[in-house]
């Protein structure tokens, strides 16, 4: 029971006595093999209360094992702190808390101490409110008040499962943008991340330098392989096999800069071939920025590492850590300086001032300092901008986020 408890890495607890020292290592081993880590939790019981409790039972143990077990108890107590545990505790009281937020206190002491910058995005992926425009427009201007530095859109036309129901509101991510783009003043706005199968592919370059042009120089283009096939069959587009979607993929960030540059050159790529890379006006920036969706260790990084200026990853630090490390040596394959590609990374966040509050649904709940200790942790894994979903989007829930952004600025 105990090897297929941790080999699906739940938490167990074993109630034992613990006297015997083989015994107590072998838990310690077979949480190592699972790479579960092994706490000991010491009761140091006074022995009036120990030969109390045993009399109240229906079959005491025998005094005179109890006895020995009581002055055996020291040793072992001390034997505890060499037995390899990740840590030995009294008793007191538990709080509960998201994986990723167990090694939060210490990575918040560090950014105390000695503070490291991130940036944060916003991500706006929920439109359920009465009045979708002028709420849209406040929540933005709410989120620039608070330091967010960047506004993100899903590219959905229907809702996705992992946030809410296909019939919820959601609204077209490049029309969105521009609409943002005229109730903010300085925060960059992009798509995370346009499926490349949605539209013509020259069109979106197009549609991309018109949002930086209105902008002011404020666009980010974000662009994936696509994955969500209801809404294809929906709106009757085509959804070809994975490869042929990466073929397009790489198609659009060679024929991007080609829209975005001086001239109107031809391109013909794998799957895509323009007469003309004809676009004007042309983006205020001189290059917009591309960022790929998804974490692909083969192909996906290997493009980043090739033609974008972003990606975005998921997952706790250690997993960053691993993906990062995967596209520093596609870099290095390529002749790319790893410092040309910032990395970015999504998660839903719960600020509470309860932190006896229960975790609940997908979204990392803690409070302020449980926060400031995840995106250290984050930060030192290798991200630059955090992009951020809130579990409640409205303008108090941003302002309860505000003390984490200001914690990096």
């Amino acid at each position: 029971m105990l090897e297929r408890r941790l080999r699906r890495r739940l938490l167990t607890v074993v109630d034992s006595l613990g006297l015997e020292r083989d015994r107590r290592r072998a838990y310690v081993d077979v949480a190592r093999r699972h790479g579960v880590p092994v706490v000991a939790v010491a009761f140091d019981v006074p022995d009036a209360e120990c030969r109390a409790r045993n009399a109240r039972r229906p079959r005491p143990v025998p005094a005179k094992v109890l006895s020995g077990q009581l002055r055996r108890w020291p040793a072992v107590r001390h034997e505890l702190l060499d037995d390899g545990f990740a840590a030995v505790h009294a008793p007191g009281p538990v709080r509960v808390v998201h994986p990723e937020l167990v090694a939060a206190p210490a990575a918040a002491a560090r950014q105390q101490e000695e503070p490291v910058p991130l940036s944060f995005g916003l991500q706006i992926a929920t439109f359920e409110w009465p009045e979708i425009g002028p709420r849209l427009a406040s929540v933005a201007r709410a989120a620039e008040a608070a330091g967010f530095t960047s506004l993100w859109v899903m590219d959905h036309f229907v809702q996705i499962p992992q946030v809410g129901r296909h019939w919820d509101n959601m609204l077209d991510s490049w029309t969105t943008l521009a609409f943002l783009a005229g109730h903010t003043e300085r925060a960059t706005l992009g798509t995370l991340v346009t499926g490349i199968t949605y539209r013509n592919v020259a069109h979106l370059a197009k549609i991309a330098a018109t949002l930086d042009v209105v902008s002011g120089g404020r666009a980010v283009c974000g662009i994936g392989a696509g994955w969500f096939e209801r809404e294809h069959k929906a709106y009757g587009w085509d959804f070809p096999p994975v490869k042929r979607r990466f073929d397009l993929l790489e198609d659009a960030l060679r024929l991007f800069p080609l829209m975005w540059g001086p001239g109107a050159p031809p391109f013909e790529g794998r799957g895509v071939k323009v007469a003309e890379a004809l676009c004007y006006p042309r983006p205020v920036q001189e290059r917009i920025p591309i960022l790929v969706g998804g974490s692909g260790e083969r192909r996906t990084l290997r493009l980043v590492a090739q033609h974008a200026d972003a990606c975005n990853l998921f997952g706790d630090a250690a997993t960053v850590r691993h993906k990062v490390d995967v596209l520093h040596r596609h870099c290095a394959e390529v002749g790319r300086d790893p410092g040309q590609v910032s990395v970015t990374h999504l998660s839903s966040a719960l600020v509470t001032d309860d932190p006896s509050e229960p975790v609940t649904g997908s979204a990392v709940a803690g409070t302020v300092a449980d926060h400031v200790g995840r995106y250290r942790g984050l930060a030192e894994a290798g991200v630059h901008t955090a992009m951020v979903r809130l579990a409640s989007l409205d303008e108090q829930a941003i302002e309860r986020f505000a003390p984490v952004i200001a914690a990096f600025a």
